[in-house]
């Protein structure tokens, strides 16, 4: 205390402090970390946290469960620093995809590799890609403004019922589009008449034989390529019978495969 008389420092805090480190062997901040926490074991315990979830789906873990590993009582920083400095790692979000086994890897492939060889450089212009999409139909609003004023005096009791509920349907209303895509243009959007389920009827005989395929027919001229997911309506027996006879070539459905023709 004589030596460094500017730290003010006071008899009972020094105690505390020697007293401490006579205990532990290193010096107890007030968080209950000390001043120089990122030792060798700090580390590989953060490292341990963090790298244990690599091979574990669904078990993620937030820097702040990170920073409560046992008997360290560390801050979020704390970790970040050890995360970020000393292990030299960032972290990376996951983007959803669906799972493959080794077999549907293997059918894609073999798939991919025999189109490239059937449909050179040239012809991508005249390649289709239709796909669909449900939009909801309902405006916008934030229930912190949704308020009911009344006369000052008047009790809830006294007001309507219907006046205080904000309710809602149990079907939100919906409709749903198509549209053919290529490098040529795209075609009108195609509405689907409400209440219609899009089943493999309903797809041969409106969507396919209507809307979408003499459409693309006249933009591609004698030749196009119509490419398409594997949705049950795509892929039903009496699509796949009305694809081979209105098509010179046509290429079937498969397990983990794009149905994929020739128009």
């Amino acid at each position: 205390m004589s030596e460094f008389p500017e730290k003010n420092w006071k008899r009972r805090k020094l105690e505390n402090l020697l007293k401490s480190y006579g205990k532990h062997g290193r010096l107890i901040g007030r968080r209950g970390v000390a001043g120089s926490a990122r030792t060798k074991d700090n580390v590989s315990s953060v490292e341990e946290l963090v790298l244990s979830q690599e091979e574990q789906p669904q078990t993620h873990r937030s820097i702040s469960s990170y920073a409560r590993f046992p008997e360290k009582s560390a801050s979020k920083s704390f970790v970040l620093r050890i995360v970020h400095d000393d292990l030299s790692l960032k972290c990376v979000k996951k983007r959803r995809a669906q799972e493959l086994t080794q077999s549907n890897r293997a059918v894609r492939l073999q798939r991919a590799k025999n189109l490239l060889q059937m449909f050179p450089d040239d012809k991508v212009d005249f390649t289709w890609f239709t796909d669909k999409k449900v939009f909801t139909v309902s405006s916008p609003r934030n229930p912190q403004n949704d308020h009911l004023y009344v006369p000052a005096g008047t009790k809830k009791k006294q007001v309507a019922a219907e006046r205080l509920l904000r309710t809602r349907t149990t079907f939100s209303r919906s409709v749903m589009v198509s549209v053919g895509v290529s490098k040529l243009g795209l075609t009108d959007l195609i509405f689907v008449d409400p209440g219609v389920k899009v089943n493999g009827s309903y797809y041969r005989d409106v969507l396919l034989s209507q809307k979408l395929l003499p459409v693309m027919r006249e933009m591609s001229g004698e030749f196009c390529i119509f490419q398409r997911d594997s949705a049950p309506a795509h892929r039903a027996r009496d699509t796949v019978r009305f694809m081979e006879q209105t098509t010179p070539a046509f290429i079937s459905p498969g397990a983990g495969s794009r149905c994929t023709l020739l128009a």
